[in-house]
């Protein structure tokens, strides 16, 4: 870990004495494998259930009724820790502020006619009140705002919850421009953290952004991981690269993208998949090497339809 992201932490955690002290605070065994909980509607808290129980540690979610059930994901949680015995400071919880655009009319988790920095506000306090936890691992800006007047009053608001001890870390999604996520970042007292992207073909998968995610230090988050790239990882090489691994497709372009340096969403709802794509985690995360070569890396990568998506990789001295 760096020296400055260690003073941000030092200092996230002074700012309130009952913040926890724990490596799954501080994302320093990154890039690691984040269970995903959109779309799992009234399931979410049996998904998050098992997926605790398989192993996962990072729990991702938002704020956001239309795709979200962030409640069922608090009780999924403090399910699976009473079970397990784990303490709140074991598990490492994400959320998100989604602008008024990303709600159902009918379903919006703020009083919508309020200032924007009173919905941040509003929004945050739902989602402690939901994931039943007085304080959240990291935080994220769901899309950018309309204008960069109102971007930075979100992360104004964002940046207070941090200086009050609610927040450790806070981050941006769904940017996609290079010189959005740099004016942002150089406009902020607080830097991002974390940016969570579609990971796809349009955006180029974002060779430039992560190369700027890697200088400063900002973990890159992958979601559409699977559904957006099947043609990389089902190319005809690549089944018989996973099959001399002993890997599924889909792990082995999990190993893929955590080889880049990404720290993909995983939304299995398979506990037995749940189980073996932790086991590939820990083996990663322990220091093998699932490729032995850029050569093997080239299989999928070629196949991914980016002609420069090595760029990253070839700064590296190994994989």
């Amino acid at each position: 870990m760096t020296s400055t992201n260690t003073l941000f932490l030092l200092g996230a955690l002074l700012c309130c004495n009952l913040l926890p002290s724990s490596h799954a605070l501080v994302l320093k065994d990154r890039p690691v494998l984040k269970y995903g909980t959109a779309w799992k509607k009234e399931d979410t808290a049996k998904f998050v259930h098992q997926a605790i129980k398989a192993g996962f540690r990072h729990i991702d979610t938002a704020c956001q009724p239309r795709h979200y059930r962030e409640d069922l994901v608090g009780e999924g949680w403090k399910a699976a820790a009473k079970e397990l015995n784990l303490k709140r400071e074991d598990l490492w919880l994400q959320t998100k502020f989604s602008g008024l655009g990303a709600h159902s009319a009918d379903n919006i988790p703020y009083d919508k006619d309020a200032p924007l920095e009173t919905r941040v506000r509003q929004s945050l306090a739902k989602s402690l009140h939901n994931l039943q936890t007085h304080y959240l691992d990291s935080w994220l800006m769901h899309g950018p705002e309309n204008n960069w007047d109102d971007h930075f009053e979100v992360w104004r608001t964002m940046e207070k919850a941090v200086d009050e001890g609610k927040v450790i870390q806070i981050g941006l999604s769904n940017f996609y421009r290079l010189e959005d996520v740099v004016w942002a970042y150089d406009h902020s007292r607080i830097k991002p953290k974390v940016l969570q992207n579609r990971f796809y073909l349009e955006s180029g998968h974002d060779v430039e952004i992560r190369a700027f995610c890697k200088e400063k230090d900002i973990e890159y988050q992958s979601f559409w991981t699977l559904t957006a790239n099947g043609d990389a990882y089902r190319h005809p090489k690549a089944l018989e690269l996973a099959k001399e691994k002993g890997l599924s497709p889909e792990e082995l372009f999990y190993a893929f993208c955590m080889a880049l340096g990404i720290s993909p969403m995983d939304g299995s709802t398979n506990e037995v998949h749940m189980k073996e794509d932790i086991a590939l985690m820990n083996r990663i995360r322990s220091g093998e090497k699932i490729f032995l070569d850029s050569s093997e890396m080239s299989i999928i990568g070629n196949a991914l339809g980016t002609s420069n998506w090595n760029t990253i990789l070839e700064e590296e001295d190994e994989l």
